[in-house]
């Protein structure tokens, strides 16, 4: 967590900031207090978004999904203003690092936690596309690793910004690109399928330390989604096959989230947590 700097505000709402948590291309994101004692992430948006009344409409739709969402290993989002000067949104805090840092810094994930993160991340997109709801954004940014499980977060604002600024220079729906499935990267509509392959995406990224669709450049990252198979690196055995499954270009050939949970955990993702689920690298930087 960073200080606030001159010029940021210090209260949002009714909550109290205490640090910035991260910055990126949506906005800034802030830890902030209830009057009550919950901690919390406020996230606010560029202000730019702010001027954009259609935007402020889209985000209020999806505000107002998001908060019916109540899924096990999501942040459930408590309070929002879209009709502030900035809108923003709160949600609850998770402590624990972005799988893109967690990868990052302590390397791949063993299979044991790639199974833990791909059923609980699987185990809430059956919950969520249960009611009419996809997320669209689904990268390692926005997978959040804490000691009592995975949580899978950016519900509705994603969608917002995303169709707020819906094409690219290269005129394609703005994303993720190594993460995008190719039926979100052609234009078309896209199902729930959409964020299973993202989920494949994201699981091989977690056991291999690498995207399986390398690049330099979107354009390049864009084509390999559409036109190339997946790089699996050392992926071995059953993983191997449920992740490739996930990537399947034609989304009618992924497989449900109910049934990838499932594969990738017999038992339920809880039970899994319940014994240990992060390697002690990642346990004792949470735990800091």
């Amino acid at each position: 967590m960073q200080p606030l700097e001159a010029g940021e505000p210090h209260t949002i709402g009714a909550y109290r900031l205490l640090g910035r948590l991260g910055a990126g291309g949506m906005g800034r994101v802030y830890l902030g207090r209830s009057a009550g004692g919950r901690t919390v992430a406020v996230k606010v948006v560029h202000p730019h978004f702010a001027l954009d009344e259609q935007f402020r409409a889209r985000f209020r739709r999806e505000v107002e999904s998001a908060r019916r969402i109540g899924a096990q290993w999501t942040a459930p989002v408590l309070d929002a203003d879209p009709d502030a000067p900035v809108p923003w949104v709160a949600t609850g805090y998770v402590a624990g690092p972005p799988l893109s840092q967690a990868i990052t810094e302590h390397g791949p994930l063993p299979e044991h936690a790639v199974r833990t993160l791909g059923a609980g991340l699987a185990e809430a997109l059956a919950v969520v596309h249960g009611q009419g709801i996809v997320h669209r954004d689904v990268k390692p940014s926005n997978v959040l690793l804490a000691l009592d499980g995975p949580r899978l977060i950016d519900f509705g604002i994603a969608r917002a910004i995303g169709a707020a600024v819906s094409l690219t220079s290269s005129g394609v729906s703005v994303g993720s690109p190594g993460y995008m499935a190719p039926e979100q990267i052609r234009g078309r509509d896209v199902s729930g399928a959409a964020d299973v392959f993202s989920l494949g995406a994201v699981l091989a990224y977690a056991a291999t330390g690498a995207a399986p669709f390398p690049g330099d450049s979107s354009a390049v990252l864009l084509y390999k989604v559409v036109h190339e198979e997946p790089e699996l690196g050392g992926l071995e055995g059953e993983l191997r096959e449920v992740v490739a499954g996930c990537l399947a270009k034609d989304p009618a050939d992924r497989p449900a989230p109910a049934d990838l949970a499932r594969a990738l955990a017999p038992g339920g993702a809880a039970a899994m947590v319940a014994g240990g689920w992060l390697p002690g690298r990642l346990v004792r930087e949470v735990s800091r």
